[in-house]
This record gives structure tokens, sequence and C-alpha cells, in this order.
């Protein structure tokens, strides 16, 4: 297996089932009560550039219940604002930790400091790829759905950022059809996009219409309209995005059984109304849950 997580694209179908497996049986073994010690004696750098409530806790409370240790640092507290080269920083660490979580904004961070680190670097974020959500986000699907992952049909409505970035990975990856619902100029990166569908089984398309999307689909998914980085356009995307909101009247022209995802946090009444998200279709809690127990499968294979 490959030493450090950048992006879903360096891994193979097997690999990336192995994560969600071992997630799940995780997930079994904390409701029963085991209790983890395989990383003890270890510890994690999270350097994070960009804030989080949910990733940060579910990686230092995975890395607690394996039996490590966390060291959290945010952008004040490193050298990389004052300019530190990340060659630097990445040989530095290696010697005083056992791996590092980093959540930042260019996918050059990630991609330098693996390239110098000598343990294992753990994507947490970037502005183009989110893998560890997505994985988490697809073990939360196959708990919800009584049929094969490659059987089903995944819909993502709003910008074409990282996570549908990353879901575009994960459907070439692991054999899902997947549908995306984009306004016009807010895409998927489209080299991402072309080497998806040029590997995939089942079809990768894009779309304008959101009732389109939805018409067969199993699973919707959505984000905010304006990501972390981007609120000076906030008030444009309010508009662009409004027919892209996931309501009453789009979930009406899919599927009864369809289940909806949305990675929190929400906004509410834009993304996604507030009846929605707390409707009895909505997993999103289930999927916040999941971000621990992936990240554990994440630190164990990557770690140990």
């Amino acid at each position: 297996m490959t030493t450090h997580l950048v992006s879903l694209g360096d891994f193979n179908k097997s690999e990336l089932q192995a994560y969600i497996d071992r997630a799940l049986e995780l997930k079994k073994e904390a409701k029963d009560g085991v209790r983890h010690q395989q990383l003890a004696g270890r510890t994690i750098g999270m350097i994070f550039e960009k804030p989080s409530t949910r990733t940060r806790v579910s990686f230092e409370s995975a890395m607690y219940n394996l039996g490590g240790q966390v060291i959290y640092l945010s952008s004040k507290d490193t050298q990389l604002s004052r300019g530190e080269p990340l060659k630097d920083m990445a040989r530095v660490m290696s010697r005083y930790v056992d791996g590092l979580v980093v959540r930042t904004f260019g996918q050059h961070v990630v991609e330098e400091l693996s390239a110098y680190a000598t343990v294992p670097v753990i994507n947490a974020l970037t502005d183009l790829f989110h893998p560890c959500q997505i994985l988490s986000d697809i073990m939360t699907v196959i708990e919800a759905k009584d049929k094969p992952l490659e059987d089903l049909h995944i819909v993502w409505i709003g910008d074409g950022n990282n996570m549908a970035n990353t879901w575009v990975q994960a459907a070439a990856k692991l054999g899902f059809k997947l549908t995306l619902a984009c306004p016009e100029g807010y895409d998927p990166d489209a080299e991402i996009l072309k080497n998806a569908q040029n590997g995939a089984v089942k079809p990768i398309a894009v779309v304008r219409d959101p009732k389109e999307a939805v018409r067969d689909a199993d699973v919707i998914n959505c984000d905010v309209w304006a990501s972390m980085g981007q609120e000076s356009e906030a008030k444009e995307r309010l508009a662009i995005f409004r027919p892209y909101q996931v309501n009453g009247e789009l979930m009406a022209c899919g599927k009864a059984d369809m289940t909806v995802l949305h990675c929190l946090p929400a906004h509410r009444d834009e993304e996604v109304t507030d009846e929605v998200l707390e409707g009895p279709q909505c997993v999103a809690f289930d999927q916040a849950e999941n971000k621990m127990h992936i990240h554990m499968a994440i630190l164990e294979k990557h770690l140990l």
C-alpha cells in the first residue's frame, strides 16, 4: 500500500475497499466495547492551515482510540506562515512524529510534504481533494443501502469543488455510476474528470439540470456553495446555485428511498433545506460519526 494518502487516485479498488471494510469492523468493535492500543507510543502531528471542528476532533479521537497521541498545530503555530520551506518542515517533523495529518489550501503542500517526509502524510483536505471525507461518505452509503456499491447511482449536486473531484476519483476506482449536477463554469477539475472517465467502468457525467440528475439516483450528495477561502464570492454564488438547492421539490424527483448525504457544516436553507437535513432520508450525522472510524482505519494502516 502507498505510504502516503495524498489522493484516492493513488490507490486501487481493493486498497480503497480495505479502508472501508476495516472502518466498518472498527465501528462494530467500538459498539461492542472493544478497546484498541495498537498505536500506543506513536504520535501524529496535525498541521491545520484550515480550521475544522469535525476533521480535527475525529482525527484526534481516532488516534486516542488507538492508544496514540496527537500534537495539533494551527497556521499560527508553524513556521510556514513565515516562509519556512515545506521540504524543511517535512524532514524536521519526520524526526518528531510518526505521521502527519495535513489540512491546507494547495494540493502542492501535501505533495511536497509527502515527497520529503520519511513518515506517512495524510491529506485531511486541500482545495483540490478531500480523500478521507469521501471514504467515510462511501462507508455511510454502504451502511445505508442494501445492495453492492457497484449497483448504485450516486449524484453530486452543486459546486465542482474538492469533494466533487474526489467523488469523481472514487467512482472511477470503485466502479459506481456518478452524475454531477453543476452550474456552467463550476464543473469539477477538467483533467481529473477526463482521467476518471477514461478509466471508469460506469458512467461519470456532468449535467446542468439537478432534477435530471436525481431521477434514478440512490444517493444524493451536497455541500456548501462557498467553501473556506471563497467568502468574497458568497453573494454571487448564492444566486448562481439557488436552483441547485436540495429541497422537497428536488427530492420528489428521485426515488422514494433516496439517501441524502451532507459532509457538514451545513448552511441550512441554502444548499439544503432544514426539512431535508432533518428528514428520515438524511444520514449526515452518521457521516460525521463515520469520519472517526475511517480515520482510525487510515491511521492504523499507515502507521503500523
